[in-house]
């Protein structure tokens, strides 16, 4: 289960911080801004950090739809903030593709 959208104006798991006001990213790559979807994407991750989020739940809470038979777009949207956080994306330590399932946001030891 999703934990509920707080209002937080930022955001800090490990060393990425979200400025929600701003869709800015601050992470081991630099500062990003952030389209809006990537913004809604990587606050749902933070905001349950450590959990795995299925990819049904993640369209649902970032683009409001019910619809997941091509999640191809959700697929885009976690390669860019893997390039964004300067995520390896053969082996990414931050977003990690849980597989048959959906995803798992947090900080692992390399």
């Amino acid at each position: 289960m999703l934990e509920k959208m707080s209002a937080e104006d930022k955001l800090k798991v490990g060393n990425v911080t979200l400025d929600v006001n701003s869709a800015r990213l601050s992470g081991p790559n630099g500062t990003h801004h952030l389209t809006p979807m990537e913004s809604r994407l990587l606050r749902v991750f933070m905001l349950n950090s450590g959990r795995v989020i299925p990819r049904s739940s993640l369209m649902k809470a970032v683009w409001d739809t019910d619809w997941f038979d091509d999640c191809r777009t959700l697929e885009v949207h976690v390669c860019w903030l893997r390039k964004k956080m300067g995520d390896d994306l053969r082996r990414p330590r931050y977003l990690r593709t849980v597989r048959g399932v959906g995803y798992k946001f947090g900080m692992e030891p390399v």
